[in-house]
Parts: C-alpha cells; sequence; structure tokens
C-alpha cells in the first residue's frame, strides 16, 4: 500500500479520487467511460479475469468499435463480458454448464437478451463469458453488482489491460504508463478506493 501511495504521489499530471465507491465507478461505465481496472496479484493465462482488465458498457450498440479503437487493434476483435453467476442463466444458455470462471466457453445469448448487449455479442448471437463470484473476486463482484443495480444488467464488457501488440500489464507502474499513453478515461485501484484521471 506504501508503494502503492508513494507512486501516485509522482504522478503529477493526474488526478486522484480518494474513497471511491463501486457506485461511482459503475455510473462512469453506464456514462461510456472506459476503466482500466488494477488489483490483487498479476494474472496469467489467455484471459484477463478482473484483475488487469479494462472495462467498459456492454449496452452501447458501437462499443466493440470504441473499445477496438482506445486499445489500438483490429476493429474485428471481439469482446467478452463477466457477470454475476446468479444471472447466467437468465441471459445465456448455458448448456449445464454451471460456471464459467476462467472466461473458456461461449453461450448463446438469449433471444430476449441480446439487443440489450450489443457489446459484447459475436455474430452467430454468441458471447464468451466470465462467471464472478463475491468469493472468487470481492472487488470485482461488487463493481459488476453495483453496475446491475444501476442499469439492470449484470454484466460488464472485460478486455485485457494492455494496448495492441503489448503485453498484459502486469505491475503498477505498467498500469500507470498505459493509462497515459492511451486514451483510457479512469483507472480504478479499488484496494484503495482510489480513481486517476488525466
Amino acid at each position: 500500500t506504501k508503494v502503492h501511495h508513494t507512486i501516485l504521489r509522482k504522478i503529477t499530471f493526474m488526478n486522484v479520487q480518494e474513497n471511491i465507491q463501486y457506485s461511482d465507478v459503475a455510473k462512469l461505465l453506464a456514462d461510456k467511460k472506459i476503466v482500466a481496472l488494477f488489483q490483487g496479484r498479476s494474472e496469467s493465462g489467455p484471459r484477463a479475469l478482473g484483475n488487469r482488465s479494462m472495462l467498459y458498457t456492454p449496452t452501447d450498440l458501437n462499443g466493440r468499435d470504441h473499445v477496438n479503437n482506445i486499445k489500438r487493434r483490429e476493429y474485428f476483435r471481439p469482446l467478452a463480458a463477466s457477470m454475476m453467476l446468479e444471472h447466467a442463466n437468465d441471459w445465456f444458455d448455458m448448456l449445464g454448464i454451471p460456471e464459467s470462471p476462467y472466461m473458456t466457453f461461449s453461450f448463446t445469448c438469449k433471444e430476449d437478451k441480446k439487443d440489450i448487449i450489443p457489446s459484447v455479442i459475436h455474430v452467430d448471437g454468441s458471447c464468451r463469458i466470465q462467471t464472478v463470484t463475491e468469493q472468487q473476486n470481492f472487488h470485482y463482484y461488487n463493481l459488476i453488482k453495483a453496475f446491475y443495480q444501476l442499469t439492470g444488467v449484470p454484466m460488464v464488457l472485460n478486455t485485457s489491460l494492455n494496448l495492441g501488440g503489448e503485453p498484459l500489464v502486469e505491475t503498477i507502474d505498467d498500469a500507470f504508463k498505459t493509462f497515459a499513453r492511451s486514451k483510457i478515461d479512469y483507472l480504478y485501484l479499488p484496494e484503495l478506493e482510489l480513481l486517476v484521471s488525466k
């Protein structure tokens, strides 16, 4: 924690807001702001699962193009969603699979739901989802829950926190560098209840 605060004090060209609640960040997402999320240990594997993630609302019709532009990658690249586990069967045909905590499966979205979340729906009507519980990822779950309470949508768009051609962010220093060199709107550090903006 002391290391994090030391780094924050050195970033004099950024603004830091303290005592940030999940609901504050949920409002930013609902207002179509891109929020980088940095917390906990670095992630490994093919997916970002809420520790090194770039978040956005899944409800924006142009969301995929917007996020891919910010990430500086191909416009056609699909985007995934992280959602509260208890709502998964209401939104997707889960094929009897109880959960998808590692974002390894794509599921078909229910017909009456897919137009609500166009940013994360593939051309075939499916979506690669990560199911999240409070026990698995406390801060991430509660952020998604706050977004659900605000919008009625129990998920957020989730893509890895990196720019095109670059490795996934690992350290807090990596996070600040990526944030400073991009058009990401905010950097959220939930463990410290801090929100950074340019």
